[in-house]
């Protein structure tokens, strides 16, 4: 991009402090290998790798990916600077990204994505010499947390700690061949837990993992093993997992950023694009009933009513900070909001979504919305996984992030953001737009932008 079209001034600019030596709060440059540790290669991951791998080589456009295609404005609206997010903040080059993973099934990352059939056979020949090579090291697995699959390549212990102590060998093997590392959790839906005493700190989760404690899941096990490394855990699935006291402190002790919880895709997407515009004019709901099919993996393991369970809570959430209805009760005391999932296999990854919303305006008159989305699951969770592991390897970066734990500013893709105890998440969708681009604006010294605008009419 030139400089005649950035406002004649450099990207990053009016105060880049990536490039501020010696400043405390100057941002890490992106130098050298980012390494990817993936839990899980099925559909999503396999999309992912694959995706970013056509980028590289030019054969397809990095869509849905805000860092890869995202501008951000700089200043007044009549300064045109516009920049490229990835040229505003230093974030790793696709070209420097290295993948590698786990899985219960031995299948490299081609036969996987083969196996998965979200991606056409033409494409996916093309790329099989690189995906051929990526082949997952065991996982940890146990079918008492996800009914519905039966691994076949799985790591063996006497209790969770060899478990964990192993990934953590895993994770320092993997950091000798790379300069940095992100973890990011792309496996299946785990049965819903809630949190118990083990969970309230490193101490008790510590003696849980020695005691096989039936509350620590296999997922809390990657997320322990890679915070107790200093490295940034990212969850795509609504397992409870990082979200409680003993894993948010050692996310802040080891400086290790995390960010909540469960991909924000299809059905979800669309709700927190449609209920802030009912909540901006003031129009009310009475109801709103989502149902949806698909017969990919993810929808196998729904299948089974306790991980149903976890998914629900997940997606059940966000209707109801969005609308807050203590402080509109005349609009939304009495929502009825009901969610079904339902397993049907000749549709593959390709889901389909039903919202009939019913909602009521002036003077209390009925209306109706009805929404069919025909969706590609791990084709929108994809880029949302790229985008994940690119902020939180820029989050592990900058010193007045990488620090603080929780990165709220990274909500806008997830369906369960995550806040300190005693803050409601936020689920609006285009305020947690305006949440991240400020972040990433007040990171590299840009001034914030509120969007008043009254400068203009001075």
């Amino acid at each position: 991009m030139s400089t005649e079209q950035t406002g004649g001034q450099k990207l990053g600019a009016p105060a880049d402090r990536s490039s501020s030596e010696g400043s405390k709060t100057a941002v890490a440059p992106a130098k050298g290998k980012l390494g990817v540790m993936v839990v899980g290669l099925g559909a999503v991951a396999t999309t992912m790798i694959a995706g970013v791998e056509a980028v590289r080589r030019g054969l397809a456009k990095p869509i849905g990916s805000l860092t890869q295609m995202g501008t951000i404005r700089l200043g007044k609206r009549t300064s045109n600077q516009t920049p490229l997010i990835k040229d505003f903040v230093p974030l790793a080059d696709l070209n420097d990204i290295v993948f590698t993973g786990w899985d219960i099934f031995e299948d490299n990352v081609y036969e996987s994505a083969a196996h998965a059939a979200v991606l056409k056979p033409e494409i996916l020949a093309q790329l099989k010499p690189y995906l051929e090579t990526i082949k997952p090291m065991p996982a940890v697995f146990d079918q008492f947390y996800v009914k519905r699959l039966h691994g076949t390549h799985v790591k063996k212990g006497k209790n969770k700690r060899e478990l964990a102590d192993q990934v953590i060998e895993d994770i320092r093997a993997f950091k000798k061949t790379v300069d940095r590392v992100v973890m990011i959790w792309c496996g299946s839906t785990e049965i819903f837990l809630e949190p118990s005493a083990v969970h309230q700190s490193i101490e008790n989760f510590e003696k849980g993992l020695l005691a096989n404690d039936a509350g620590i899941a296999p997922s809390q096990i990657y997320a322990y093993a890679a915070l107790s490394e200093g490295v940034p855990f990212a969850n795509g699935a609504p397992n409870l997992t990082v979200d409680t006291p003993a894993l948010v402190c050692l996310s802040k002790k080891n400086a290790a950023p995390i960010c909540g919880k469960d991909f924000k895709t299809g059905q979800t997407l669309m709700k927190t694009v449609l209920a802030p515009a009912f909540k901006a004019r003031m129009l009310g709901v009475s109801g709103w009933f989502s149902t949806n099919i698909l017969g990919n993996r993810d929808g196998e393991v729904l299948d089974d009513p306790q991980s149903f369970k976890t998914k629900e809570e997940s997606k059940l959430g966000s209707l109801e900070h969005i609308f807050q209805p203590e402080l509109y009760p005349d609009l939304y005391k009495d929502l009825y909001h009901k969610i079904r999932i339902n397993y049907y296999p000749p549709r593959g990854d390709e889901k389909e979504a039903w919202d009939n919303i019913d909602i009521f305006g002036w003077l209390g008159y009925p209306m109706q919305l009805k929404v069919n989305f025909l969706c590609r699951d791990s084709i929108l969770a994809a880029p949302i996984a790229l985008d994940l592991v690119l902020f939180l390897d820029l989050a592990k970066r900058s010193p007045e992030l990488q620090s603080i734990g929780i990165q709220e500013w990274l909500s806008f893709y997830l369906k369960s953001p995550q806040t300190r105890e005693g803050l409601y998440p936020e689920h609006d969708l285009f305020i947690q737009s305006m949440k991240l681009k400020n972040t990433l604006r007040h990171i590299m010294g840009a001034d914030l932008i509120t969007h008043l605008g009254l400068e203009y009419y001075d």
